[in-house]
């Protein structure tokens, strides 16, 4: 990619209601859970300001508009409000120990292929990425199934790497302590 290229931006997904979060017991958005001193969201834009890759936030005031807005509709709207971009990485703000060297190896593999999906022993992870030619189809997203029917259209690049953040959610308190006690091992063990 030349350096005039447009660049690929990160989608960071923070629109969700964190639904099985709070079913699991906890009183809070999950985005908003304390971690290491953080909340959960910050460690997610760490990692994506730490890649030095642009950025836009998809937040709850961006879908309000919308009577059931699912992580379709929020991809829908970060794509559009990036339309520009060179690609997309569309990565969900609960994923606290996603490194920044993954969201450039996707990024990277962008460059070969329309669809990169990133793989942890044996698990799809994200951020999922998506060239330009995807922009159409990705802006037309809608419900919560998020971007499945793009990645089943136009197939996708199995990137393989070792960064167990790429798969590590935290969808329920069980989650959110494991998320704790692997921040505390140095990085290297993560």
């Amino acid at each position: 990619m030349s350096s005039d290229a447009p660049s690929v931006v990160v989608i960071l997904l923070a629109a969700g209601r964190g639904e099985r979060f709070k079913a699991s017991g906890a009183s809070m958005d999950k985005l908003d859970a304390p971690l290491a001193g953080l909340r959960v969201r910050d460690h997610v834009l760490r990692s994506v300001q730490a890649s030095g890759l642009p950025w836009h936030i998809v937040e709850r005031e961006h879908t309000q508009h919308l009577a059931q807005a699912g992580m379709g509709d929020s991809i829908a709207c970060g794509v559009a409000a990036t339309a520009h971009a060179g690609g997309w990485l569309i990565l969900p703000a609960d994923l606290p120990l996603v490194q920044p060297t993954t969201l450039l190896a996707v990024a990277q593999a962008l460059q070969q292929h329309p669809v990169v999906v990133p793989w942890y022993q044996g698990e799809k992870g994200h951020p999922v990425g998506f060239d330009a030619s995807c922009g159409v189809a990705l802006q037309a997203l809608q419900g919560d199934e998020g971007a499945r029917s793009v990645v089943a259209q136009r197939g996708a690049w199995r990137l393989e790497v070792s960064d167990r953040g790429a798969v590590l959610d935290v969808d329920t308190l069980d989650a959110l302590a494991q998320a704790e006690v692997l921040l505390q091992r140095p990085a290297a063990q993560i």
